[in-house]
Order: structure tokens, then C-alpha cells, then sequence
């Protein structure tokens, strides 16, 4: 029997001050407890299902939703099949209504097969959702990408994303079960460029890890923690930090923000790696070892690096501005163009 994971530290009645001052700073994941408790989702999630469903789909907006469907074996887990070359769900479209129609179906079904809406986007497919419930104000001048996840008993399997995140429980359960990116090689990931849902994913199901195939897992779990949220708590994940999600209840809604802390101008850090797949991974480790000192001087030390070089003297790894990123994606693109 595995250990039980730590509790995500919880925060009650959180305002914006403490959450930029206290909770940012800490780069670690928190339970905001209450956070979404006014919202009329909320409120009608707790009357009943059908009193969420039909909240919802008063607002729906015709558009045909993202639907992924795993039958009753796969047990809510949506994930690869034995070969890893495919999956063990189908993906597609389907309205609204017909997709809550069979979640109300299914509500008393003891062993139902998994239905889940994932990552429909609030602004298309609920138009007028966002007036009544705007973005937490924790989350300040920033737009984030509102999204809704609706669906039964599911589990979505560890993974990261390269934005911040509040996620708010609307209706049903949620546990959120949380690593920290040092914890990667213990995580066990797929395959990179061939996965569920855009993200990389650990292939360990970590309701019934398997020690045996994956025992480094047993090191991830010493630092892992762990969350059980409400209809109206919401927790904050940061950037890069694997979280694995699942829905407890018959029926489950879910709504999140993700939003970035870096100017727009910034590329998206996951091009690097591809591009330091191309360039540095290939080379001899000695060299490698070089570059990794070299990134680590440049990159990656808190400090300010060439600072005995004049600001103006420190080209293009000097501040980073818009006109910087301009002519660094320049010359990159100049350089991947004549292929050295």
C-alpha cells in the first residue's frame, strides 16, 4: 500500500493582495477555499444535476462541443492503448445538450461508460457565462483562456501545463493530486509528441501505482500533494507543476483560467526544446556538459549575466524587450532557414 500524499496548502477568503504578495511568490500550489462560492453555477450545482445541467444550457451556444468518450473498462482514465501507438478513448463533436442528456442518463448507472466535454472554451460555447461569473479578480489585468470541463466520474492523468492556472469546482468533486516538475524522472512520461491531449502525460495511474513496472514513482509520491475540492473551491496551480484530476462525482463541472505571466513578445519555451533536440542532444556528453554550463550562465542563474558588460555593449542577451525578441527571432529563423 502506497503512502497517503500531502494536503495542498489551503487559503481562506483570498483577496488579490494576498494572493499577488503570498501565494504567487511561493511557487507552490494552493486550495483557495470558497473562492467561486457566490456563482449562480454554483448555486444551481447544488440544488441538483439537472439544475447545473440546465443552468448551462441556458447559456449554450449551438456550437457542437469537444466530446471524448472511453468505455466502462477504461474506469474514467483516458490514456493510451497497450501499444502506446493509440488510445483507449474516441474523440469528437456533438451538441451540448445531447452530451448532458447522457450524463443525466447515466447519473444512477453503476458502471456507466465516460463521457467528457474537455477544455471548451467558454467565450464560443457559453457565451454569456463569463458576465455572470468574470475571471477571479486574483488573476488581475491579465486575459485568460476560460475554459469548462463537464463530465462523470473521470481521471485525467498527470500532466503539466505552461500557464498559470485557477481551476474553480462548479458542480460534483474534484481531486487534484500535484508534483513538482523536479520530480519528472520519477513520473515515468509518454511518449512527447504522441500523447492524449496535446500534453506529455506520466503513464503511471496513480490511484493503483505499479511499483514493479515504475519504482521511481514511489520517490514522486514522497513529494506529491493532494487536494479534495467543493462546489465552490478552486486551487492554483503554477506553471510546470504535474497535477492529475479527477472527477468523484456522477456529474462534473469544472472551470478554469489560464493565463501567463511574461509579455506577449515571449515564445513559447517548449520551441527550445525542440530546438535543443535538434542541436544538443545529439552532440558527444562532453560537450554537452559545456553548453549546459554555458545555458546555466546565460539562462538559467538568478543573477544578471555579462553584467560586467555596459548595458548597451550586451546585444541580444541583454533585457529582453519587444524589438530584443524581434531580432532574436530573426536571426533564428535566418539560421534554421540556411540550416546552420
Amino acid at each position: 500500500m502506497t503512502p497517503a500524499a500531502t494536503p495542498v496548502a489551503e487559503w481562506h477568503d483570498v483577496d488579490a493582495e494576498t494572493f499577488r504578495t503570498r501565494i504567487l511568490p511561493s511557487g507552490r500550489p494552493a486550495v483557495l477555499r470558497g473562492l467561486a462560492a457566490g456563482w449562480p453555477a454554483v448555486n444551481a450545482g447544488r440544488t441538483s444535476a439537472a439544475a447545473l445541467a440546465q443552468y448551462l444550457l441556458s447559456m449554450y451556444s449551438g456550437v457542437p462541443v469537444p466530446l471524448f468518450e472511453a468505455s466502462a473498462q477504461a474506469e474514467g482514465r483516458f490514456f493510451y492503448d497497450e501499444t502506446l501507438t493509440g488510445f483507449n478513448f474516441k474523440s469528437g463533436r456533438a451538441p451540448l445538450g445531447e452530451v448532458i442528456g447522457r450524463l443525466m442518463e447515466l447519473l444512477d448507472a453503476p458502471q456507466p461508460p465516460t463521457l467528457y466535454s474537455g477544455s471548451v472554451s467558454i467565450p464560443i460555447y457559453l457565451p454569456g457565462f463569463s458576465a455572470v461569473h468574470p475571471p477571479p479578480a486574483l488573476i488581475g489585468a491579465h486575459a485568460p483562456l476560460e475554459s469548462i470541463w463537464i463530465g462523470n466520474r473521470t481521471f485525467v492523468a498527470p500532466h503539466f501545463d505552461a500557464s498559470e492556472n485557477i481551476a474553480c469546482v462548479v458542480g460534483g468533486r474534484r481531486r487534484f493530486t500535484v508534483f513538482p516538475m523536479e520530480q519528472v524522472a520519477n513520473l515515468y512520461i509518454g511518449p512527447l509528441d504522441h500523447t492524449p491531449a496535446g500534453q506529455p502525460i506520466s503513464l503511471v495511474d496513480i490511484r493503483r501505482p505499479d511499483l514493479e513496472r515504475f519504482p521511481r514513482y514511489a520517490a514522486a509520491l514522497a513529494h506529491a500533494e493532494t487536494a479534495e475540492l467543493l462546489p465552490g473551491d478552486a486551487i492554483y496551480i503554477p506553471a510546470l507543476w504535474w497535477h492529475a484530476v479527477e472527477g468523484l462525482e456522477p456529474f462534473n463541472v469544472l472551470v478554469n483560467y489560464w493565463w501567463q505571466d511574461v509579455p506577449e513578445f515571449c515564445e513559447p519555451p517548449m520551441h527550445s526544446l525542440l530546438h535543443c533536440l535538434l542541436s544538443v542532444k545529439g552532440l558527444p556528453a562532453a560537450q554537452r556538459a559545456r553548453w549546459q554550463a554555458l545555458f546555466d550562465y546565460l539562462i538559467f542563474q538568478p543573477g544578471a549575466a555579462l553584467d560586467h558588460l555596459p548595458p548597451e555593449r550586451r546585444g541580444l542577451f541583454g533585457d529582453l524587450t519587444a524589438d530584443a525578441a524581434g531580432r532574436i527571432r530573426a536571426a533564428l529563423l535566418e539560421r534554421l532557414t540556411r540550416g546552420k
